[in-house]
């Protein structure tokens, strides 16, 4: 198969993960991969297998007809067959299959506020969808969204899934000490819920001075970015909460800390799980999206929006290392075995082939 993934940007989110991590499947097992970043670059590019097709559109405005016309010659240039559209960039998915109607659109949501999907604002989206041949989405609460909302034929769940990293060393030494970190991977988004974290990690910091919380995702420098460095200096924590930003060596981090931490209001199919799993870190998840579903009974899932029960989750963890270690290790295997690149793109190659 000819496949390009297009995805508006780089940075390392969540869906820009799942995006270079298909286009590199795909390539290993053995067909013609490609993936376009419409609007920006970012530290994800340096991800991308150095065999898989690369395409940078600078992408200008909203319809944006040179960088349209670029991606357009490319794709019939190298004979492209499915275009896999991740998230927003469904828009510019939707011109080029309007410009070559063979071409097989599919869509893969990745909705972050699932919860929320009802209230979603989807009038471009739904007129879209009338060229969708098939559309992938990351939980069950998005797949039933799209199948009472949106109009292709097709629709399927498919479960994130996590390649095995390269193995990776620090650019810069960890604040905090070794044995004693929690890390929180998410870039600084209201659903991602830092403020309930950073509530909850006050009264552990009273019971265990010694333990730090480092924050890894992108900074926005906007007002919910001010709101959580305010918090962090309200709580007077400043020594003890680290904000890290988005780090090239993110699989080092994981591999350094000791707890990993999804605190979300609000989810699809967190890729982060998935990484804390494969670097055998004991996890507390709030119950939202699919967290639970990929969590099981291999680590403690908790309320939303409730510091209480986060703090009671991540003490527990804490005073408990040896059980900590032994729910860690079978939360490993048991991502490797349900969330593998292989079982995903058997199924991926299937769901394109129906169309």
């Amino acid at each position: 198969m000819r496949v390009i993934q297009i995805i508006d940007s780089l940075d390392a989110g969540g869906a820009e993960r799942m995006a270079v991590q298909i286009a590199n499947e795909l390539h290993a097992a053995g067909h013609q991969s490609h993936l376009c970043a419409t609007r920006k670059e970012g530290l994800l590019k340096k991800s991308i297998h150095e065999s898989v097709g690369y395409i940078f559109l600078e992408k200008k405005g909203r319809i944006g007809i040179k960088a349209m016309t670029k991606l357009k010659t490319y794709i019939v240039k190298n004979k492209i067959e499915i275009i896999h559209a991740h998230s927003t960039s469904f828009f510019t998915a939707t011109v080029i299959k309007w410009w070559l109607p063979s071409i097989k659109l599919v869509w893969h949501d990745h909705y972050g506020n699932a919860e929320e999907v009802e209230n979603r604002k989807a009038g471009t989206l739904k007129k879209c969808s009338r060229f969708f041949n098939g559309i992938i989405s990351v939980n069950e609460l998005l797949n039933d969204w799209s199948i009472r909302n949106l109009k292709p034929s097709k629709v399927v769940y498919l479960r994130n899934f996590v390649s095995n990293s390269l193995e990776q060393q620090l650019l810069k030494p960890l604040p905090g000490s070794t044995g004693k970190r929690i890390v929180h991977l998410a870039n600084l988004r209201p659903q991602k819920d830092h403020i309930t974290l950073i509530r909850a990690f006050k009264e552990v910091y009273k019971n265990s001075p010694d333990w730090n919380l480092l924050l890894v995702g992108l900074d926005f420098q906007d007002d919910y970015s001010r709101e959580i460095k305010f918090k962090i200096k309200d709580l007077k924590l400043d020594d003890h909460i680290h904000l890290l930003g988005s780090r090239e060596d993110t699989p080092a981090i994981l591999e350094a800390c000791d707890i990993g931490v999804l605190s979300s209001k609000s989810e699809g199919l967190p890729v982060a799980l998935l990484e804390y799993g494969m670097a055998g870190l004991p996890v507390v998840a709030t119950d939202v999206g699919a967290c639970k579903e990929v969590v099981s009974d291999y680590g403690a899932v908790v309320p939303a929006q409730n510091p209480a029960t986060l703090t009671q989750a991540i003490q527990e963890f804490i005073e408990n290392p040896e059980e900590s270690k032994s729910m860690a290790h079978s939360f490993q295997q048991h991502v490797m075995t349900t969330f593998g690149a292989a079982f995903y793109i058997e199924k991926l190659e299937t769901f394109y082939s129906s169309l």
